[in-house]
C-alpha cells in the first residue's frame, strides 16, 4: 500500500510539473506573439536565446535570420501599437528540457496566415526559442 501511495504521489507531481512548464513554454510563445503583434521589440527578443536560427521564405528566396534581425522587421513602427497580427497558440509538446509548438499568425483581418514552428530549450531555468520556421497557408499566397 506504502508502494501504490508513493507511486501516486510521485506521478502527481511528475504531471503538476509538466504543466508548469507547458505554461511557461506557453508564456514564452506569449512574449513571442505579444512582441510581434504591439511591436514591442525587447519582448519580442526576450523570446529567443541570443543565437536563435529563424528560417523563413521571403520575396527573394529561403534566408536565415537572427532575432535581432527579425525584431528589425517591426523597429519602424509604433511601439506598443496593435498592427493587426493575432496569434494562436496550437499546439505545443515538452519533453525534459525541449519543447516544440505550433502557432498561428494571421495578419490584417486574415488576409494572410501563417503557421509557425518552435522549438525551444529551457536554459538556467527559462524556456527560449531556439529556432523557428514558417510558412503561408492561406488561399491567397
Amino acid at each position: 500500500m506504502k508502494r501504490a501511495l508513493i507511486a501516486f504521489i510521485l506521478i502527481g507531481f511528475q504531471v503538476l510539473n509538466g504543466q508548469s512548464e507547458f505554461q511557461n513554454v506557453e508564456k514564452t510563445l506569449q512574449n513571442y506573439i505579444q512582441g510581434s503583434s504591439y511591436n514591442e521589440l525587447d519582448i519580442l527578443k526576450s523570446a529567443f536565446t541570443n543565437n536563435a536560427t529563424l528560417y523563413l521564405t521571403t520575396k527573394s528566396g529561403f534566408k536565415r535570420y537572427t532575432p535581432e534581425e527579425y525584431a528589425g522587421f517591426f523597429k519602424n513602427k509604433n511601439k506598443g501599437e496593435f498592427n493587426g497580427r493575432v496569434g494562436k497558440v496550437l499546439s505545443i509538446d515538452v519533453v525534459r528540457d525541449i519543447a516544440s509548438a505550433k502557432v498561428e499568425i494571421a495578419g490584417p483581418e486574415r488576409k494572410w496566415i501563417y503557421v509557425d514552428l518552435f522549438l525551444l530549450k529551457k536554459q538556467d531555468g527559462k524556456w527560449n526559442i531556439i529556432s523557428k520556421t514558417a510558412t503561408r497557408v492561406d488561399e491567397n499566397k
